[in-house]
Formats: structure tokens, C-alpha cells, sequence
């Protein structure tokens, strides 16, 4: 299990916070060579699916999820279930303490790649905190 927790400060007002990031047709525009594939309409509900296809070349795998927990503007909760990539993420949106404007963001995640032993744990969790840490910034900076 490699469990991390990214969180940031924006200046955003909490619900343009969480519109920004629950935007996942944005998502696939940070992460590289990643298009989106939706098997349900919009808008986002409990119950939605989508795939993240992330390929080069011959190599590719798909990361199917499904928002199983939909509590906006505050709270969503995504399980993934695929034959390559498993596990959940978590995002929360909350007012600054005192009211001030802007919101505190927090994404968790718990990533798994099938195969991969528990030894490479840490890295795996390094790494996401890096892609999705930059993913995550990106989509509050755009507009």
C-alpha cells in the first residue's frame, strides 16, 4: 500500500476549488500521455465511472474508477479498480480556519500496481506524491 496525502493552500473559493478538481476530463492534460474514457454522463455523482488510458506506444494501462463517495464541495471518494493500477483517492476541500478566502486542499491516495512487491511502497508513494502533487496545482491554477 502506498499511502500518501498532498495538501496546499489556494486562494480559490472552496467550490471553485473542488470544480476545478473534480474536473476529470482536466485531469488527463497533467498527467502524461493520459486521455480520459467516461462510461457514465454527466454530471459527476455517486456512481460515476471513468478510465484514465494512459499509453506509449505499445505500453499502456488502463485506471478505471468510480466515485463511490460524492459530498460536494467538501468531500469525494474515487476506488479504482484495475488489472494494473488498484486502490482509492480521496479528495477534501475546506474553508481557511477564521473564514478567510481561500481553501485548504488535501488529496490522499492509497496506489497500487499489481506485481510491484510492498518493498517499492515508498517509492510508489514518492512518485505519486510528485505527479499528483503537480496535477493537483496545476488544476487549481487553470481556470
Amino acid at each position: 500500500m502506498a499511502l500518501f496525502r498532498i495538501t496546499d493552500r489556494t486562494p480559490l473559493a472552496p467550490e471553485e476549488a473542488w470544480r476545478r478538481l473534480t474536473a476529470w476530463e482536466r485531469h488527463a492534460a497533467q498527467v502524461p500521455f493520459t486521455r480520459m474514457v467516461f462510461g457514465t454522463d454527466p454530471p459527476t455523482r455517486q456512481g460515476t465511472r471513468f478510465v484514465a488510458r494512459t499509453r506509449l506506444g505499445r505500453i499502456g494501462f488502463d485506471d478505471p474508477m468510480e466515485v463511490v463517495v460524492w459530498r460536494p464541495p467538501e468531500h469525494c471518494r474515487l476506488e479504482k479498480s484495475g488489472r494494473v493500477v488498484t486502490g482509492w483517492a480521496e479528495i477534501d476541500v475546506r474553508p481557511l480556519p477564521g473564514g478567510g478566502p481561500g481553501a485548504y486542499v488535501i488529496w490522499t491516495e492509497d496506489l497500487r500496481l499489481r506485481g510491484l512487491p510492498r518493498f517499492c511502497d515508498p517509492l510508489l508513494a514518492a512518485a505519486g506524491r510528485v505527479v499528483f502533487g503537480r496535477a493537483m496545482r496545476a488544476l487549481l491554477k487553470e481556470g
